[in-house]
């Protein structure tokens, strides 16, 4: 009978309902698990189920039994894959659950930013209308999106869903190249030019090596037209500590975030620093987790366990 730990139930929405694999098995899940613990939950596990608890190495190797490893999200950068694939581990993500909920979050924070909603609401509760004494008041900027140009990192499946929408609203799309990249062709635009150029800038590449630390001290300086900055897709693709100095010097109008190189992010972070601004939305890595997306996530979860089983792996990263 197959061993399936689940380090990071918790992960899930609790409304999320997880159907039992079809194999014979004994299910183990823990609702969450310090990275000290995994590998003392995993030493007589077949299969392990992970969010966001990394499987290293050394955890590998207090795990003899280990076969696959099934990874309940799309980036598998918790998981050591060279390690992986020196013991034969096979590792599975999910796919494409996300085409709706993370481009609508992203232009959730686009038309709060734009419009100002967040600072509005509070004047609102502050009693500003009433102190203002008409039918309305202009303390706060508000721009539209219709004619203003929308620059997107990254044309997978959720960067194009978020060109998409740009499109519905008006906007003039660009594809950023590969950042240093002389010339991709005519659906790109150099990377430079899409950082001077753009209104809105909205990130929706992996995290990578050569990703890290994608938007800098450097890229802020080229932003011309003090664009609103939006990163849905992973911490790390942002200097953050940059990214408080440029709002500081108003070098950008606006940052929406819902990932950040620390997650949550501790009372001292940088990102805490700044959430409060007017012109900044930090959400807690939800742009991904409406019901409808997770429980497609689940599912999708499962299925790839019960192809393993068969012998039918897929969704392979290694």
């Amino acid at each position: 009978m197959l061993r399936i730990v689940f380090l990071d139930r918790d992960t899930l929405s609790p409304d999320t309902v997880l159907r039992a694999p079809a194999a014979p098995h004994q299910w183990i899940a823990h609702a969450r698990t310090a990275p000290g613990e995994a590998a003392q939950r995993l030493k007589d596990a077949d299969i392990v189920v992970t969010n966001k608890v990394p499987i290293t190495a050394a955890v590998l190797e207090a795990a003899p039994r280990l076969k696959f490893v099934a990874v309940a999200a799309t980036g598998t950068d918790g998981v050591d894959l060279a390690a992986c694939r020196a013991r034969a581990v096979a590792v599975s993500n999910i796919r494409g659950y996300a085409r709706n909920t993370v481009p609508e979050h992203t232009f959730a924070l686009i038309l709060a930013l734009r419009r100002s909603l967040v600072p509005y609401r509070q004047s609102v509760i502050d009693g500003r209308w009433e102190e203002a004494a008409q039918f309305c008041f202009f303390d706060h900027p508000i721009a539209d999106l219709a004619g203003s140009t929308l620059g997107i990192v990254g044309d997978g499946v959720l960067g194009r869903a978020v060109a998409k929408l740009g499109e519905a609203f008006g906007m003039r799309v660009l594809f950023a190249a590969r950042k240093g990249a002389a010339a991709e062709g005519s659906l790109y635009t150099p990377f430079d030019e899409v950082m001077r150029v753009s209104d809105v800038i909205s990130l929706h590449c992996p995290l990578l090596p050569e990703t890290r630390n994608l938007i800098g001290a450097r890229e802020f300086a080229l932003m011309q037209k003090r664009p609103l900055l939006v990163n849905t897709a992973r911490g790390g693709l942002v200097d953050e500590a940059a990214l408080a100095e440029a709002l500081e010097a108003e070098r950008i109008s606006g940052a929406g975030f819902d990932v950040l190189t620390r997650e949550p992010p501790g009372a001292e972070h940088v990102m805490r620093r700044i959430a409060a601004r007017p012109n900044v939305i930090v959400t807690p890595h939800v742009a991904w987790a409406s019901q409808e997306a997770i429980q497609t996530l689940a599912d999708q979860l499962i299925d790839n366990i019960d192809a393993f089983c068969r012998g039918e792996p897929r969704n392979l990263v290694t």
